[in-house]
């Protein structure tokens, strides 16, 4: 135990966590084996509680929202043949998810059908909100994310800080698994990026262990489940590539990517793969390109900029894809170029963030819930940058505030927010006060914004006008974020020699 204890070295960021006194009150004691039991529970009764709130589309008819969505999907995998799954009755919440979502709808359908068949009834059981069946429903994203999120959060913990002593691994497990937005999007509003997340993090857990077909394999399987996972493609892509030429038999590693990746989709979409029209409908499903630019008000730049310039009514949907797929590589290629030149796993990190954040602010048809995805590595990297780490994850949870107010989860935003940054605890004395002063500020205006969001009304002619605000500070802060996760890449990521080795000790 005592050589435990030298290993005591997080950020000073921490220093006054209630996760790290706990754990040194544990060390104290000599029950540190009951930590990893503390903090699942911990993450299990946040989520619990999240979940007990109403979740989109509550008792609002005549569509309802995500939660029937995901509901009908099971619905309709259930009792339909395959090749109506991506056809069937589209007005209502038409299947529009790559075909792992699919068949991951057909086992939870198919299981809750033998509970109660009349949950899953086909069209019969549309817009069903009895208690039990939203206890179902909700079990299934806690089974979904305990299956395959979880272990893939412990998984990276230990092998990144496992050689670093407790502290730093049980606090980097805390701080990911209790992370707010995830919690708030998918055990309240209701979806399933846990499982796309998870599987990405089981990939990015190969690769860190040289793994890496079987880590090209889970990536594939991340993208078969939701094809937002492409906002991290060109990193893999680069580091698998760049990694070929450093390997020792890089060659036949090139050529056993290249199979298990074609095995991997040919496997996914085998079952739409004849007749070939099958195939066309779920990919023209998957991406929905007449849906326009972007949905809703969303923090990325194209929603910002039509504050000021309306695009869509300047520009074509054809123009406007090819302008977004343009400003996207403009950031996407030299950070691509710039792993594959030197893949390191510290330069892949910063890639994965660099790319996914490209692609929510500069991309096509975005959503406000894809920041979740360059969440994923910020938040992998809360003990490497902490400040910047916990900036993103507070700008995220503002950005995301219309939404969940749409929802009626206002009280487990504020919550959930204030717990998290609870548990990161104050800033230590390495943190300058030029910093503190400019993260305050933001802060500051997070709260002022709440505040006359909430007891000022907005004028007539513009009843949106506190969520244009938010989107505006939202895009501003992600791309000052970007501007310094990139200078961090492409300037200041050269790994340590320790880092390394730490990593390799692991393995």
């Amino acid at each position: 135990m005592k050589s435990e204890k030298k290993k005591d070295s997080t950020p000073s960021l921490f220093r006054f966590s209630p996760v790290r006194r706990l754990l040194q009150t544990l060390v104290q004691k000599q029950l540190l084996w009951t930590a990893p039991i503390i903090i699942l529970l911990f993450a299990f009764f946040v989520r619990w509680a999240v979940a007990l709130n109403v979740y989109s589309g509550y008792n609002s008819p005549p569509m309802y929202g995500d939660y029937e969505a995901q509901r009908h999907w099971m619905e309709i995998t259930l009792h339909l043949p395959v090749s109506s799954w991506y056809r069937y009755d589209l007005d209502w919440w038409g299947l529009d998810y790559p075909p792992l979502t699919a068949y991951h709808s057909w086992i939870c359908g198919y299981i809750g059908s033998k509970i109660n068949a009349s949950w899953f009834a086909l069209d019969t059981s549309r817009g069903i909100e009895s208690l039990n069946s939203q206890l179902y429903m909700r079990s299934t994203v806690f089974v979904s994310e305990l299956l395959i999120y979880i272990p893939a959060v412990l998984i990276y913990c230990q092998i990144v800080y496992g050689s670093s002593g407790y502290l730093k691994k049980y606090m980097a497990a805390t701080l990911i698994l209790m992370q707010p937005a995830l919690i708030m999007i998918d055990h309240g509003h209701f979806q399933y990026n846990c499982i796309m997340l998870g599987l990405t993090l089981l990939a990015i857990n190969c690769f860190l262990t040289e793994l890496h077909v079987f880590g090209a394999i889970l990536f594939c399987a991340a993208l078969g489940f939701k094809q937002m996972a492409l906002y991290y493609a060109p990193a893999i892509f680069a580091y698998l590539f760049g990694r070929c030429f450093v390997e020792p038999e890089g060659i036949a590693l090139f050529f056993k990517l290249g199979m298990a990746v074609l095995a991997t989709f040919i496997w996914i979409f085998i079952p739409f793969i004849s007749p070939i029209e099958n195939l066309e409908q779920v990919i023209s499903r998957i991406f929905p390109v007449a849906r326009g630019l972007y949905e809703d008000k969303v923090a990325n730049i194209w929603c910002a900029l039509n504050v000021f310039v309306k695009l869509k009514q300047l520009l074509t949907i054809e123009e406007t894809l090819k302008l977004s797929l343009f400003a996207t590589l403009l950031f996407v290629i030299p950070v691509s170029i710039h792993l594959i030149m030197s893949p390191t796993r510290k330069r892949f990190i910063y890639a994965l963030i660099n790319s996914s954040l490209a692609f929510y602010l500069f991309s096509f048809q975005v959503h406000e819930k894809s920041i979740l995805l360059p969440l994923l590595p910020v938040t992998l990297s809360i003990l490497e940058e902490p400040i910047a780490s916990t900036l993103f994850v507070n700008v995220s949870m503002f950005s995301l505030f219309p939404l969940l107010k749409r929802e009626g989860l206002v009280m487990p935003y504020y919550l959930t927010s204030i717990f998290w940054n609870w548990l990161v605890g104050g800033y230590g004395s390495n943190v300058c006060l030029n910093a503190r002063i400019r993260i305050w500020g933001v802060y500051i205006a997070f709260i002022m914004w709440h505040i006359a969001e909430e007891f000022i009304a907005p004028p007539a002619n513009l009843p949106d006008l506190f969520t244009v605000i938010n989107v505006l500070i939202s895009c501003a802060l992600f791309l000052s974020l970007l501007m310094y996760f990139l200078y961090c890449q492409l300037i200041h990521s050269s790994p340590t020699p320790s880092a390394e080795k730490s990593i390799k000790k692991t393995q």
